[in-house]
This record gives C-alpha cells, sequence and structure tokens, in this order.
C-alpha cells in the first residue's frame, strides 16, 4: 500500500484584509450547523462549540494568509478510506508550519481538526470535560469558525474542491488552512 500512497503536492498563497476576509467568507449560522452533524461537534478542543466570542478573537487581527495544498495521489484508483493515509503526512507538515508561522507574526493559525495529531490517536480530553493536552499546538479549522472553504480555496486560491465519487478518493485532494495576522 506504501508505494500507492505516493502523491505530489502544490501550494497556492493569497493575502487578504482580515475585514474583507470575514465579511465575505464567513457565514457563522450555516457552516457551525453543519459542523453540529459532525461526531466531532463538542468532543474535540478544534471543534465548535467554543468558549469564547469567535468573531472577537478574530476581529483584532489586520490580515490574513490562506494556504492551500494540492494533494494529487499517483494512484487514481485508491479507495476513500486511504485519504487519511495519503493526507496525513503533509498535515504534519502544515501544522509544524503554521504553528511556526503563528508565532513568528503573533497571530493566530487556523489548522486542521479531524483526529489529533498530538495525542496519539487517544480520545480528545474534551469528551470527558478534561482540559486539552496540547493546548500550545490544538486549532480550529477555518470551517469551525464559519468560514466556507469551498468559496475560500475557488475565490481566493484558484482551487476547485473535488469530491469523492463511487468510493474512489477524488482527482486530487485540497487542504485550506490561514494565519490571522
Amino acid at each position: 500500500m506504501e508505494d500507492r500512497l505516493t502523491y505530489t503536492t502544490e501550494r497556492y498563497t493569497a493575502e487578504i484584509d482580515a475585514k474583507t476576509y470575514i465579511e465575505k467568507f464567513r457565514n457563522t449560522d450555516y457552516f457551525v450547523t453543519l459542523c453540529q452533524q459532525c461526531h466531532n461537534y463538542g468532543r474535540r478542543y478544534g471543534c465548535p462549540p467554543f468558549d469564547s466570542d469567535t468573531l472577537a478573537t478574530i476581529d483584532k487581527y489586520e490580515r490574513v494568509r490562506i494556504l492551500g495544498i494540492k494533494i494529487t495521489p499517483k494512484d487514481r484508483s485508491l479507495p476513500i478510506d486511504a485519504v487519511n493515509d495519503l493526507m496525513k503526512p503533509v498535515i504534519d507538515e502544515m501544522n509544524k508550519e503554521l504553528l511556526e508561522t503563528e508565532k513568528s507574526v503573533s497571530g493566530m493559525c487556523f489548522g486542521f481538526v479531524g483526529t489529533c495529531p498530538y495525542c496519539g490517536g487517544a480520545p480528545c480530553a474534551r469528551i470527558e470535560g478534561k482540559p486539552c493536552k496540547h493546548p500550545d499546538k490544538v486549532r480550529p479549522s477555518l470551517e469551525a469558525y464559519g468560514f466556507d472553504i469551498s468559496k475560500t480555496a475557488k475565490d481566493l486560491l484558484g482551487l476547485e474542491i473535488k469530491w469523492s465519487e463511487h468510493g474512489k478518493i477524488p482527482e486530487y485532494l485540497t487542504l485550506v488552512c490561514g494565519i490571522f495576522y
């Protein structure tokens, strides 16, 4: 399976005024309603609901840097359940880069939620009402704060997000993250 998981990546970046990004790409009611349908809602520290006002958290920043990664698998016949194995090394690399950049620009980064890359597959402490074991690393996704990732990818990065069909991974996978600073 290892050879089947080879891929190429392409990086995309865009910069936008934070207030413009919030105004044109954020629809909290719609996207948080989608989050509520996910089994991770309220069960992961990177997922809503949050203890603080999300708009107040990001409204203090002036700019947003959007980062996109297009992952094109060599084997286009991979089953959809191979997606996580294919994306994990890219997500790990991006999360590390995001946290480093966050520190250097005194900003707030938005990564990828899903399974916590820092707890080694263990259930999130939030499930048991315990504090996060890695608050210095865990960050929400842009979606968790109500941002439209499909619109962000298309309008700011020129990337169309592809979806799986017939149990196979799409032509390419797209990861979108960002940093408010």
